[in-house]
């Protein structure tokens, strides 16, 4: 069977993937297949804290109960009731009050994020970004033709007097933050400064995203009430969370929650995407937190995750050269470093990845001037032990050893 020839070149790819560069931990993933290598790169839940035995037999009781052919069946784009209703509960539970009415299921929040982005942005638009912020984002929003714009940040988060200057010159579409356990940082912004964040962009009417990933694994401290529960939220900040970090990533369900007069416009841009989440995934989720005891798993990952946590801001200073800093987060799943002086971790990586170790340079978070003295190391994937081998070969690899 012979193929035809092109006689004309065929056209180029669109516009919109110039300057959308790929993810440095999509591609350090590729690491997983080296079980030689200890990775503090990918910001993943430990699979072996996996809820295994529940999840599976949530898939048995909605693949073998009386409506399993509802369960394979196409379903309302804004989610499976019973399941928005769990989410509903607690959100609330949490500061937040929320209905089954304030919520749209996603494909993983970073759905919720490009629904964001097509549905109140156009191209040109200008965002705001904390710097260093997640790279996801970073790409969503070059992806929708935005133009990208860091707010000067310091170890609490976005600066509100700062950022109440750059909404005046830069007339901001959006304000985008992880407040609460920052990727890549892992800092939280304090509840008064969320507050001060809230009345400003209210005030200048900027819309904000609350991405909210990590908000539940909180290992010291009390917890902090969502920008989204402030007085004067309402009708200016969207939420977005998921059960990638408290359930498994692999179900890809997240959740939006914004006010009620945009989530018309949101529900279009989903069904434009995909029609609907996966109606068995919808199902499976919802039967699982009627029967698990989501508290104590929470509560469990937790209690693994402040040990790793613990394990490696204590083998920090014997591995990072002198002069170096680092944050110590209350919860999440990161720590944030910068080495001294001019160092480019972006070349120090192959160094370390020759000794079987795995970072992400810190390059690739800063919508500005990129710091490249920065990296970023993610602690819930590995024991304390490994932790402990894995910051032996990172030292090892800082001097030359």
């Amino acid at each position: 069977m012979s193929s035809a020839v092109l006689s004309c070149p065929l056209p180029a790819l669109a516009q919109r993937l110039a300057g959308v560069a790929s993810s440095p931990v999509r591609e350090l993933l590729a690491l997983l297949d080296r079980p030689e290598v200890v990775s503090f790169a990918g910001g993943l839940p430990a699979p072996e804290l996996f809820d295994l035995d529940g999840v599976r037999a949530a898939y048995e009781q909605v693949l073998w109960g009386p409506h399993a052919r509802r369960a394979l069946q196409y379903a309302p784009t804004e989610g499976d009731r019973e399941l928005r209703a769990r989410i509903a509960a607690r959100m609330t539970a949490r500061g937040l009050l929320t209905t089954i009415d304030d919520l749209l299921v996603t494909s993983g929040s970073q759905q919720a994020l490009s629904l964001v982005a097509t549905a109140l942005l156009d191209p040109g638009a200008v965002v705001l970004v904390e710097d260093p912020t997640y790279l996801a984002a970073l790409q969503c929003f070059q992806l929708a033709g935005a133009r990208v714009v860091p707010v000067p940040t310091d170890e609490h988060g976005v600066d509100p007097a700062a950022l109440a200057d750059v909404i005046e010159r830069e007339r901001p579409a959006l304000l985008y933050l992880v407040p609460t356990f920052a990727n890549p940082t892992g800092a939280t912004m304090p509840a008064e400064r969320r507050a001060e964040v809230v009345e400003v962009t209210a005030r200048h009417g900027v819309r904000v995203v609350e991405d909210d990933p990590y908000g539940e694994l909180r290992y010291r401290g009390a917890p902090v009430l969502p920008l989204a529960a402030h007085p004067g939220a309402d009708g200016h900040v969207l939420h977005l969370g998921s059960f990638s970090k408290i359930a498994a990533p692999g179900l890809r369900l997240g959740w939006l929650r914004a006010p009620s007069r945009l989530l018309p416009a949101l529900t279009v841009a989903k069904q434009a995407a995909d029609l609907h989440t996966s109606t068995v995934d919808q199902a499976a989720a919802a039967a699982w937190f009627a029967a698990a005891d989501v508290e104590a798993h929470v509560a469990g990952l937790c209690a693994a995750y402040r040990e790793r946590r613990d394990a490696l801001v204590e083998a920090l200073p014997a591995a990072l050269p002198p002069g170096s800093t680092w944050t110590d987060p209350d919860g999440g799943m990161f720590v944030w470093v910068r080495l001294p002086g001019a160092a480019d971790t972006g070349q120090l990586l192959q160094r370390a990845l020759a000794h079987d170790v795995a970072f992400v340079p810190g390059a690739a978070f800063h919508a500005g001037t990129p710091d490249r003295a920065t990296l970023r190391l993610s602690f819930t994937t590995n024991t304390p032990a490994r932790i402990a081998e894995g910051m032996r070969r990172l030292g090892a690899a800082l001097t030359g050893a």
